[in-house]
């Protein structure tokens, strides 16, 4: 039961809330202040009233206060904000930051968390050996050694309880994770079978402004529900993160891909056309319809995009922001491909009869079901390096679309529209060189052109 005390103008209701694993009492507390011109009756009446609803949110757990540490905390952050608000992906990597965050500062107390815990946390996230994902490599004998010990791929890959593909990534010689290297190394008995290629790296700059930036969402809310009175993350400065340009393909460059693309599958050759067109996200790509697709117009509707996390699979969402939802033209050219392209999946979709899994996608696996996203940016890999092309990933065939564009003197509002970004400013800020390319041409066309009235 409530118990309330009067401290000065104020009135402090207490409330007990059994005993924790050590036996110390647990006790809730809230402050209460009168409004002005209350009678005491009136006073009286509130008082109950506030003493019931605070024992009601204690019972229930509906009350945080300063007392509860920044773990605690978080946990209903998440229950309660994160994953009501946020999308799936942003939840699992947050989730993800998590597993650094709270052995750092989760045993702090809301009230009592000072910036000077913060820049602790982020001069040891900026340490070497702090990364998690380091790579092992295989030693130069590694083949010879795995035979004189009388093990095939196939019988490697039982004993290790290692996939069979990944037993062929050692034999190639390439880099594997920890834990496959410490599952082989465990049959084999052999010492420097495998040799750390990144143990030293440090996590870069820009991972430590996400971990700031996930502590600094969770601690303004905390203020936002009157748990703590600031934030103590505006007092702390992050690394400084550079932006870097966008990598893309220059005109002479992309021109090569094109032509490379004729000997390759007609489902890739169509997506990284139409990514090159319409600047489309791999998700968007992967979301898109035929229904989204007016042929007739040469229109394309971009509203939704399929993703892909270890905890769900495959899976369909909403586009990353309300300003990716945008319908783009689309060239007289690149309906034709789409034309022959789905001409050709219906010949599939007939000859699969009832196997076939009408998703009703653009682009499908073997058997018409939605797309893994990471089917692209793989095939596109060993494509490039098939063809001797920039090395460069799936997702830059965006930025060539946007550098190209620019180049060509189409309008910023334009491009920005095009590529679904939020406002100009997200466009301006990643394109910057590009940008001043295209206006140290315009500045050379003016140049050529007052030249001939002889200004000076």
């Amino acid at each position: 039961m409530a118990t309330v005390r009067k401290r000065g103008t104020t009135y402090q209701i207490r409330v007990s809330c059994g005993y924790d694993v050590t036996g110390k009492h647990i006790e809730k507390t809230m402050t209460w202040k009168p409004k002005e011109g209350m009678t005491q009756r009136q006073i009286d009446k509130e008082l109950n009233r506030q003493a019931v609803i605070f024992e009601e949110k204690c019972a229930t757990g509906q009350f945080l206060d300063g007392n509860i540490t920044f773990a605690e905390f978080s946990e209903r952050w998440f229950k309660d904000y994160a994953e009501k608000q946020l999308k799936s992906r942003t939840v699992t990597r947050y989730k993800e930051l998590m597993n650094r965050i709270i052995p750092a500062i989760g045993h702090i107390k809301l009230y009592r968390l000072q910036p000077h815990h913060l820049m602790e946390f982020y001069n040891n996230l900026g340490e070497k050996g702090i990364r998690q994902d380091i790579k092992y490599k295989p030693c130069t004998d590694f083949k010879a050694i795995l035979t004189a010990a009388g093990y095939t791929q196939k019988t490697l890959s039982e004993a290790a309880k290692v996939g069979i593909n990944t037993v062929r990534v050692c034999y190639n010689g390439h880099n594997v994770s920890k834990t496959t290297a410490d599952k082989i190394s465990g049959i084999i008995k052999q010492k420097n079978l495998f040799e750390a290629v990144n143990e030293d790296k440090r996590l870069s700059d820009k991972t430590i402004s996400e971990y700031h930036r996930l502590i600094s969402s969770i601690l303004t809310t905390a203020v936002h529900w009157q748990i703590i009175a600031y934030n103590p993350c505006d007092r702390v400065k992050p690394p400084k993160v550079e932006r870097k340009e966008a990598v893309s393909l220059d005109e002479n460059e992309a021109t090569e891909l094109i032509r490379c693309l004729e000997s390759e599958p007609l489902k890739y050759k169509t997506a990284v056309i139409l990514t090159l067109y319409t600047g489309m996200r791999r998700g968007e790509l992967c979301g898109l319809n035929w229904s989204d697709i007016d042929l007739n117009n040469c229109l394309i509707n971009i509203n939704k995009s399929v993703l892909y996390s270890s905890d769900r699979g495959v899976y369909e969402e909403t586009t990353k922001t309300k300003s990716s939802n945008r319908i783009i033209s689309i060239p007289f050219d690149m309906v034709k491909l789409l034309k022959f392209y789905q001409t050709e999946q219906t010949k599939r979709r007939l000859l699969m009869g009832d196997m076939w899994i009408n998703s009703g996608k653009v682009f499908t696996s073997e058997n018409g079901n939605i797309i893994n996203p990471e089917i692209f940016s793989t095939w596109f890999k060993k494509f490039i390096q098939r063809h001797n092309l920039p090395d460069i990933h799936f997702h830059n065939l965006r930025h060539t679309a946007a550098t190209l564009l620019i180049a060509e003197g189409v309008d910023i509002a334009t491009v920005s529209k095009r590529l679904g970004h939020a406002d100009r400013t997200t466009t301006l800020n990643i394109y910057t060189h590009a940008i001043k390319s295209a206006d140290e041409a315009a500045a050379a066309k003016l140049q050529s052109m007052f030249n001939r009235a002889k200004i000076v």
